[in-house]
């Protein structure tokens, strides 16, 4: 999956430090990133080329328009492991005007994978891309960096302000949140709980597609968990909203983060229990399809859990 980056770990422990000149910038306008691409290649600017450009461009200083939040490294330090020299530390930091209210929803799912115009270049040599790019982007270290740093820069734009009195909010010095000096509101990282079922049949599985989205392959059904609800419950619930049909004989089979939409996504296996008529949830999905697993020829991506997961059951289950 994007996440399974080993050796190399990302480590995403909070450090008040300014960026140097080979750090890796992420400036991001709506569902878009400032990325230059070669194919699936795809790079970043860093702090020392961005400011240079940005001031040669726009004549400003750039330090009196950015705010520049330092958001992890990408390290060969395993976790619990002390620094040292030898880790080989990669650092990223996102750029945020400083006096510009940045628009747009966080709707990462929805985004798609080309050049957009419509953000002015402030630097030669990038473009604003649709963040569905770091799906395949390599190499894989950085698209997981990048759709991370997506996920922050959606809770960075939307806490400039505190939504309890409408202050400006200020960084944490010492750990990853924002707080109002007036009311004394704090604010962390908001990561929301969902989950990707995969509904078994003996040897069929429930595929579906998703209405309004610019993903188009096959996909399992997903929700997001709801107030007062174990994973369990939501992954019965949302089956039945979306399929119609029940279930019984849960299985936990792994998580993964997944920053297009904000969530940490639990993935479970289930069983058919009863009636197999399929009744859609027209908005959110466009089909829901029983398949046996010798109709399916789908190979892994290495991205998702959801790919993982119809992969595996067709691995198990294919007498072909």
């Amino acid at each position: 999956m994007i996440q399974d980056i080993a050796p190399r770990h990302l480590d995403n422990q909070y450090r008040n430090i300014t960026p140097d000149a080979k750090d890796t910038i992420f400036f991001f306008e709506g569902n878009t990133v400032l990325a230059s691409q070669n194919g699936d290649s795809i790079t970043y600017p860093e702090y020392g080329d961005f400011i240079e450009k940005v001031k040669k461009a726009s004549g400003t200083d750039v330090n009196e328009t950015y705010d520049f939040i330092y958001l992890f490294c990408l390290t060969d330090k395993k976790i619990g492991e002390e620094p040292s020299q030898s880790d080989n530390e990669k650092k990223f930091f996102l750029a945020l005007p400083k006096r510009k209210v940045q628009k747009g929803a966080f709707l990462g799912e929805m985004a798609d994978s080309g050049i957009h115009a419509e953000y002015e270049n402030i630097i030669e040599g990038y473009d604003f891309t649709g963040v569905n790019v770091f799906r395949n982007a390599k190499p894989k270290e950085l698209a997981f960096a990048a759709i991370t740093a997506y996920h922050l820069y959606g809770w960075y734009r939307d806490n400039r302000y505190c939504g309890r009195c409408g202050r400006l909010m200020f960084h944490g010095e010492n750990e990853r949140m924002m707080h109002c000096m007036d009311c004394k509101n704090t604010v962390y990282p908001k990561i929301c709980p969902a989950v990707i079922v995969a509904v078994t049949d003996g040897d069929r599985i429930l595929l579906t597609k998703y209405a309004g989205r610019t993903y188009r392959n096959y996909a399992l059904i997903a929700g997001f968990t709801e107030i007062g609800e174990t994973v369990e419950e939501t992954v019965m619930r949302e089956v039945y909203e979306e399929v119609g049909v029940h279930v019984k004989n849960l299985r936990y089979y792994k998580s993964q983060p997944w920053a297009l939409s904000g969530s940490l996504l639990y993935g479970y296996f289930c069983e058919l229990d009863g009636d197999d008529s399929i009744h859609l949830q027209e908005d959110e999905l466009s089909v829901g399809k029983w398949f046996h697993a010798d109709e399916l020829d789908i190979e892994e991506d290495d991205v998702s859990l959801t790919r993982e997961m119809i992969c595996k059951f067709v691995n198990e289950h294919k007498t072909k």
